[in-house]
């Protein structure tokens, strides 16, 4: 998938190509509110309280972390490892640090010199309830208390996390943060296609930095945990790609298509600033086909591997569900 040739063959995918899925069965929506409570619960102990010094900085973090969200990162991490095994005591801290990384990114998003954006899920971005300065620093002490998280967890969990594993972990963390092919890197391929044409190959690599790097990320550190050979994670690593890519398309269908208050943060910015997207490429059910296909694929991903992996295919499923 980091091959922007097969993200234009989904271009083409006619929708009979795409398989019958009936609405999300509210017992795994129900589920997913559950287990996202739990991530909370796990992030509330790892985050210094608000009134700790210097209060300004955590209460920002705690803003900004704690203002909803669905925890599809931290999700998927715990998904992928408990359907191969993964102790369960290693995979929380993990799927917190991922979370970390996700809200940093949104707080960085959202600067005047990025998106300008003033509400985020419903509230005000952390810039304009803390100040510009603050929400940069919150954003990056998120980013280091991700990997403090990581390392301490093998400190703490030694017969559940190795520091092999901590390691490995954090360097896909690292890359999926950086500025090669994370989310450094797509934001500033993003920024540098405001007003211009846009063509499939620099959406690709947006939408694959942007997002899909760290979905990757979430998606293999649960199999790392679990100790899975290289096939496996080969296979964690393609669903991680397919699911993130769908994931942004969708968001950019949203942003065309959506209103304010259906999406909790202002509409028709993508369009409005000259992004390049899929939808401006494709055009609006072109680009839903594609993430359909797309969420097929990464469903048949799951179930080549032979375990119980209901959950990620829920995820998967989900990240179509929106459209509807």
């Amino acid at each position: 998938m980091s091959d922007p040739a097969s993200a234009r063959s989904y271009a083409s995918a006619p929708v009979s190509h795409l398989r019958a899925r009936g609405g999300a069965n509210a017992d795994i929506m129900a589920e997913f509110r559950r287990r996202a409570r739990e991530v909370d619960v796990a992030l509330d102990r790892l985050v210094p309280r608000a009134d700790v010094r210097p209060i300004t900085i955590h209460a920002a973090i705690r803003h900004s972390l704690f203002a909803g969200g669905k925890r599809i990162r931290p999700l998927l991490t715990l998904a992928a490892g408990e359907a191969l095994g993964a102790p369960a005591q290693a995979l929380m801290p993990v799927a917190c640090a991922m979370e970390m990384i996700h809200a940093a990114s949104l707080i960085h998003d959202d600067l005047p010199a990025m998106d300008n954006a003033d509400v985020r899920r419903g509230r005000p971005t952390c810039h304009r309830e803390f100040g510009e300065a603050v929400a940069i620093l919150a954003g990056d002490a998120l980013i280091a208390l991700a990997f403090h998280v990581i390392a301490n967890a093998c400190d703490v969990l030694p017969a559940a996390l190795s520091s092999a594993q901590a390691a490995r972990i954090s360097a896909e963390l690292g890359r999926a943060v950086g500025s090669v092919q994370g989310l450094i890197a797509g934001q500033v391929i993003d920024l540098e296609s405001e007003g211009r044409a846009g063509d499939a190959d620099r959406v690709m690599f947006i939408h694959h930095a942007k997002t899909s790097a760290l979905v990757v990320a979430s998606t293999v550190a649960g199999g790392i945990v679990a100790g899975v050979d290289d096939a496996t994670i080969a296979v964690l690593r393609r669903y991680g790609e397919r699911i993130g890519l769908a994931f942004q398309i969708v968001d950019d269908v949203l942003d065309a298509s959506a209103t304010a208050e259906q999406l909790g943060k202002a509409v028709g910015r993508d369009a409005a600033a000259g992004k390049t997207t899929y939808p401006a490429i494709y055009g609006i059910e072109a680009s839903r086909a594609m993430a359909e296909a797309l969420v097929d694929d990464a469903i048949d991903d799951v179930r080549s591997l032979g375990v119980d992996g209901r959950w990620l295919e829920a995820i998967a499923g989900f990240v179509t569900e929106r459209l509807s």
